[in-house]
């Protein structure tokens, strides 16, 4: 009888939009962004312009996870930044594209994870690197350091990816400059890059300390 009402009950948060796997305390959110035909059509042209690569669907075959942090501290202002499709008051990213960045997963202080974007969508967070990696924000910043629950979130959601997709890579934002050069670095303006100090090398080698059984790399060979 136990067993029956646990599984009406994870069919149920399921129902509600709430996925749950083993273990029954690691859950994700829906929180979609919108992704309309307009974004689409944006997101295929980024990928042909700004990548090199033309398809008929705007997806990615995701083999990196890109952590980051949004420098936004509330998760409603972080979405209402996200959730447009165009792209406003950021000259240095509009003149490569419109497109409004966004990214896969959202992960609140208090290691709550949503989810903006299937997997499998294709997402502008990482110059060069979009066609093939997962975005996760954490809500944070220099002001406000990522805590302890969104680590274990990340950690926690970085494992479930792993067991859907071929993930070789774990970066932070911040590590992406090691891909350019390489042959998985995909920008066709050499000169298109951006700063970033996010999430900082504190996180991830924490984050890093808790996946180290999956020996996912940093950086390119």
């Amino acid at each position: 009888m136990k067993n029956l009402i646990v599984i009406v009950f994870i069919f149920w948060l399921n129902w509600i939009g709430v996925s749950v796997t083993e273990g029954q305390t690691f859950r994700i959110f829906e929180k979609p962004i919108l992704f309309d035909e307009e974004r689409e059509q944006l997101s295929l042209a980024y990928l042909k312009n700004r990548h090199g690569i033309e398809k008929t669907s705007a997806t990615i075959n995701p083999q990196m996870v890109v952590v980051h942090w949004t420098a936004v501290n509330s998760l409603e202002a972080t979405f209402d930044v996200f959730n447009p499709v165009h792209l406003g008051g950021r000259p240095e990213l509009t003149a490569a594209s419109n497109l409004n960045v966004s990214a896969h997963f959202l992960v609140d202080r208090d290691g709550v994870i949503f989810r903006l974007l299937p997997d499998t969508t294709f997402a502008r967070h990482t110059i060069g690197l979009n066609y093939m990696a997962i975005g996760i924000e954490n809500i944070g910043g220099p002001d406000a350091p990522l805590t302890r629950a969104q680590l274990k979130a990340n950690a926690e959601l970085i494992r479930y990816l792993q067991k859907k997709h071929p993930i070789t890579y774990v970066i932070g934002h911040h590590e992406y400059y090691a891909f350019q050069g390489t042959s998985l670095w995909k920008e066709t303006d050499p000169d298109y890059i951006t700063q970033k100090q996010d999430p900082g090398d504190r996180f991830m080698k924490r984050l890093r300390k808790r996946l180290r059984d999956l020996d996912f790399k940093s950086k390119p060979e």
